[in-house]
C-alpha cells in the first residue's frame, strides 16, 4: 500500500522518520511529504494556504497509481481530510493522528500568533499542558531546533469542501491528548468540533495516551498504531 504522511504545523517529512520503520519492514511504501512553504526557515510562505497544501498532496496522490491510505498529523488532519473530499475514490483510509477532519468554512487555528506571513513555534508556555505530556527538555529543544515557521495561510483559511462521498473514506483516529470515551460523548453530544467526524460511516478511534506530538514522544507506538489501521484497510 502507498502510505502518504503529512505532517502537523512546523515540522517536515522528517518528523515521521522514527515512525516508519514499521510500516516499511511490513513491505508498504512510504511517502513523507514536506509541504510549500516548509521546506527551510527561509523559504518563501507569502501567498501560500490551505488549498496549496491539499493541492500538493492531491498531485501525489494523482502520481501514484491505485489506493492510497492519507496519515495527517494535527494540522495535517484538515489537508487529509480535503483529499479524501477531492478523491474519494483513491483514499482507501484517512489516517489522523491527534487530528480530525475539519468541517466546511471551520480553520485550523486562526488565533495563532503570526509575524507577517509567517506562524512560528509558540513558545512552550503558549500550549496546554497536555500538548506538552511526555515531550521532555531533550525533545523539546530538538523539536525548537528543527521547527519550520507554518505558513499562515494554512492556518487561518477556511476549509472548502464539495463531495459527500467524503463520508464514505474510512477513517481511523489516532487519540493522544484526550481519550476516545471523550471523542465518543462529544460526537454524541453534537459538539461542533466532531461534527464533521461524527458524519463520516466509518469511524475507528485508536487510543495512543501521550501528548500532540507521538512522533517524538512514542515513535514505535504510532507506526504500531498506523500499521494496525492500514492492515484494516488492505
Amino acid at each position: 500500500m502507498d502510505i502518504i504522511l503529512v505532517p502537523g504545523f512546523w515540522l517536515d517529512a522528517s518528523s515521521w522518520q522514527e515512525v516508519t520503520p514499521a510500516l516499511v519492514d511490513a513491505g508498504h511504501t512510504i511517502h513523507p511529504l514536506t509541504l510549500p512553504g516548509l521546506e527551510s526557515v527561509d523559504a518563501l510562505r507569502s501567498g501560500i494556504g490551505l488549498r496549496t497544501h491539499i493541492d500538493a498532496v492531491i498531485e501525489k496522490v494523482d502520481s501514484l497509481d491505485g489506493d492510497v491510505v492519507l496519515v495527517g498529523h494535527s494540522g495535517g488532519g484538515a489537508i487529509i481530510h480535503g483529499i479524501a473530499d477531492a478523491r474519494p475514490d483513491r483514499v482507501a483510509r484517512a489516517i489522523y493522528v491527534d487530528s480530525g477532519p475539519l468541517g466546511e468554512g471551520a480553520v485550523i487555528n486562526d488565533e495563532l500568533p503570526n509575524d507577517g506571513d509567517d506562524i512560528p513555534l509558540p513558545p512552550w508556555e503558549g500550549f496546554e499542558d497536555a500538548d506538552l505530556v511526555d515531550l521532555t527538555d531533550e525533545l523539546r529543544d530538538m523539536f525548537r531546533a528543527r521547527a519550520i515557521p507554518q505558513p499562515k495561510g494554512v492556518a487561518y483559511d477556511q476549509q472548502r469542501l464539495h463531495d459527500v462521498r467524503r463520508y464514505e473514506v474510512p477513517a481511523t483516529i489516532i487519540a493522544c491528548e484526550f481519550p476516545s470515551a471523550m471523542l465518543t460523548e462529544m460526537m454524541d453530544a453534537g459538539h461542533p468540533f466532531t461534527e464533521e467526524l461524527a458524519r463520516i460511516r466509518d469511524v475507528e478511534l485508536v487510543d495512543l495516551p501521550t501528548g500532540h506530538w507521538p512522533q517524538f514522544t512514542k515513535p514505535a507506538e504510532l507506526g504500531q498504531a498506523i500499521l494496525r489501521a492500514v492492515e484494516r484497510s488492505a
